[in-house]
């Protein structure tokens, strides 16, 4: 581990488990903090704020301040500032996609959008996917936030934001870009943020097809954790491999 300086970790499957902290998350992170050492938690879900992850970190046991979370809808916002400042868009989304694209000066409108924006929300409406898919149709730019098409919920899987865009490409024949992992812009987003160098960080994730591919795309090292959706046995069928694999996060050394 010579030579990292900087961590971006994911948090669903490393960090946490749905509602319950992995065992020795909370020391993993306080030795981020007592060493000085640059880290963001990274999340693909763009349905909350920072300020709102913050508190559910909180309340497991795991203090994280909300300028250490890093989400898709951040990652969004930043690449619409860079490609048209100030612009108007179409949402389908909660607050954490809302939020940052108020932050950033972007007008949220259902009249002549430039983008349509799709992110994780509990309350799809067929209304508003009519309307998002015919704003794409007219020629509205199409984005959404992370490719993931489902995610976890109570009492099983729901659809996510990649399954919503799914049905809006069949509807129109457009594809969108998405903007999370693993789209190697969320890593850039995130390094940026920190003002580091890829070859100085160090990317912590569960999942060989969306953290480790972003991370190794991105110029960084990798870290696999065996704590979420990946085993050790799985690792062998992908063509890459990340730097290093550990157990969980307490097994890593800093």
């Amino acid at each position: 581990m010579e030579g990292i300086k900087n961590y971006l970790t994911d948090m669903d499957g490393v960090l946490v488990r749905g509602s319950t902290l992995v065992p020795g998350a909370d020391a993993f992170i306080k030795r981020l903090r007592d060493q000085g050492i640059p880290f963001l938690v990274l999340t693909n879900n763009s349905q909350y704020t920072p300020r709102d992850l913050q508190m559910r970190l909180n309340y497991m046991g795991l203090h994280v301040s909300a300028e250490s979370i890093f989400t898709s809808a951040l990652a969004t916002a930043q690449f619409l500032h860079s490609q048209r400042p100030g612009g108007r868009a179409y949402v389908i989304g909660e607050s954490g996609l809302t939020t940052a694209l108020h932050d950033i000066g972007y007008i949220i409108t259902d009249q002549e959008p430039d983008y349509v924006v799709i992110g994780e929300t509990t309350a799809y409406s067929f209304e508003r996917i009519t309307r998002a898919s015919r704003f794409v149709a007219a020629g509205a730019r199409f984005i959404a936030t992370n490719p993931d098409v489902m995610g976890p919920g109570e009492g099983g899987t729901v659809p996510a934001t990649g399954a919503v865009a799914a049905l809006i490409s069949a509807v129109t024949g457009v594809q969108p870009y998405f903007i999370g992992k693993p789209n190697p812009l969320m890593m850039r987003s995130a390094l940026r943020t920190l003002n580091a160098h890829s070859e100085e960080t160090v990317m912590v994730g569960d999942r060989m097809d969306t953290d480790m591919v972003a991370g190794i795309e991105s110029g960084l090292h990798t870290i696999l954790v065996l704590t979420g959706v990946t085993s050790r046995e799985q690792i062998e069928r992908f063509p890459y491999r990340p730097t290093w694999v550990r157990e969980s996060v307490a097994d890593i050394e800093i």
